[in-house]
């Protein structure tokens, strides 16, 4: 097959729609500046900086009183209890100095855990030494350690459904922010479209405003038009009612654009930054200053290092401890499987793991077996089979020959669990990216964009990406991109937050 096929798939992949410049809106952008309503209001307006506190409050004052024994416990409060009171007004006062009231893209549940678990156990401890100040002894240990408990309960209660209902509320396209691009080259389309396919940003691109924008044919896909020129940021602000203005790369001068930036600020308008090298950026950037010039320092990942040897130790006594606990799913899972269909319970397939190292992956088996293809599970020529567009391999490529037992394992990921040998013998790690097939690495390596940096780590059983819906054939770009972000910013909290993510995943699939 030819090598140039992806990338001449690739650039098409997307509806091309728009023209070059000064298009109309179209009726999707037009409706995404019509986000209204009590539900835009709570969840994306000006109430959401009071529903959350709001929230926090109540469901604090609600801890407290049930600390005290009810209501009635509230309206005779003993002096040695009393410091108790403060604990609302000190769990706001540290929610609000940790950052938990600002706005975010996207907040994870598990993102908030560890800040609002300190922010309320710093709180109780002060409760205590305000206790020891006031009556030289603190509220009785059982009091003071409901407070704290009821506070992390009640806290969650209020947290987790409003996420969810602001996360819904977005997916479903009834809340969000219209949000203008100003650059309409490569980088601009791409965060348009990752906009437009991602609505639990809340961010509802509305068109593009750039000097000399590029074809639509250049930019692979284009959903939104241009609107204008830099020089239309007033008038383009005043017409649609954006308060959001993201600057991706464009052909403006960064004088100008600095200009400009301030001149939203004027307006009202929220300014986000693509920065220039944002494929080096990760969250272990670090700001200084010379003088009135801001310097920021990079510092990168080393995959050879002590922390991923730490990592791999951990990984093979995990693996090691859930081989034994999982031993008996496991065992059922050959037998059914042997059963079945005539074939070995086990498939394995050639993957390419870290530093283009080749091993053998193992899954149990989930096709009746092909006898032309002389005993293999599944067609290993993976050169004659190449899905149309930026698809990534996976899933059933040809002729679907599951088992129904097939289809139970792989609807629940119970044929994934063979890999933890994989794990033990130090080919994979629990997390990190997908291994692929070696001539699919020999194909992509050429034709997508830093593919080949995914192998400076051992391949995942689960990963970034994974946890975010890039499984089997979905989106092979944005697949890369996560297998790299997850790199960048790797640490042994990421594994962890990946991990459970994983758990959630496997629950709502098997629902």
């Amino acid at each position: 097959m030819d090598s140039t096929r992806v990338t001449q798939q690739t650039s098409t992949a997307l509806p091309l729609r728009g023209e070059l410049s000064h298009e109309a809106p179209s009726p999707r952008a037009l409706r995404s500046q019509t986000f209204q309503g009590p539900l835009q209001w709570a969840l994306e307006g000006g109430g959401w900086n009071v529903v959350r506190p709001s929230v926090d409050f109540v469901m604090l004052w609600a801890a407290v009183i049930a600390a005290l024994g009810g209501v009635n416990g509230l309206l005779h409060v003993s002096g040695v209890r009393a410091p108790l009171l403060a604990l609302p007004p000190l769990v706001m006062l540290l929610f609000y100095l940790r950052g938990l009231y600002q706005t975010r893209l996207r907040a994870l549940v598990l993102d908030g855990i560890v800040p609002v678990l300190s922010a309320i156990s710093v709180a109780a401890m002060a409760v205590a030494l305000l206790g020891a100040f006031l009556n030289n002894q603190v509220p009785s240990e059982s009091v003071w350690l409901r407070g704290w408990f009821f506070a992390l309960i009640g806290v969650g209660l209020g947290r987790i459904p409003l996420a969810f209902l602001q996360r819904w509320a977005r997916a479903k396209r009834l809340v969000g922010k219209p949000v203008l691009i100003m650059g309409a080259g490569v980088v601009g389309a791409q965060v348009a479209r990752r906009l437009e396919s991602h609505p639990e940003y809340g961010l509802a691109p509305i068109g593009f405003l750039d000097e000399d924008p590029r074809s639509v044919a250049e930019v692979g896909g284009r959903d939104v038009p241009v609107l204008g020129t830099v020089e239309d940021l007033d008038d383009t602000v005043a017409r649609t009612g954006v308060k959001n203005l993201i600057v991706a790369f464009s052909s403006v001068a960064d004088a100008r654009v600095s200009r400009l930036i301030q001149r939203c600020q004027e307006l009202g308008v929220d300014v986000s930054v693509v920065p220039r090298m944002f494929d080096t950026i990760n969250d272990r950037v670090g700001y200084d200053s010379v003088g009135g010039l801001p310097l920021l320092s990079f510092s990168a990942v080393n995959p050879k290092g002590v922390e991923f040897t730490i990592k791999h130790a951990l990984d093979r006594v995990l693996a090691l401890i859930l081989l034994i606990l999982l031993s008996p799913v496991i065992a059922i899972a050959a037998i059914a499987v042997r059963l079945s269909s005539p074939g070995p319970a086990l498939f394995s397939q050639r993957r390419v793991g870290r530093d283009g190292k080749v091993f053998d992956f193992y899954k149990f088996r989930s096709m009746r077996v092909a006898p032309r293809k002389d005993g293999e599970d599944e067609d290993t020529s993976a050169l004659d089979f190449l899905l149309a567009g930026d698809i990534a391999p996976g899933g059933v490529e040809g002729e679907d020959r599951r088992t129904a037992v097939g289809r139970f394992l792989r609807g629940t990921s119970l044929d994934e669990l063979p890999q933890l040998f994989n794990v033990l013998r130090g080919d994979m790690s629990l997390v990190g990216p997908r291994p692929e097939r070696p001539e699919f690495v020999e194909l992509f390596r050429h034709d997508i964009l830093r593919y080949g940096d995914r192998h400076r780590v051992k391949s995942g059983i689960t990963g970034w990406a994974q946890v975010h819906g890039l499984r089997g054939q979905t989106s092979l770009a944005e697949r890369v991109e996560s297998d790299n972000y997850y790199i960048a910013h790797w640490s042994l909290g990421l594994d962890l937050k990946i991990l459970a993510l994983t758990v959630v995943a496997l629950f709502r699939n098997a629902e």
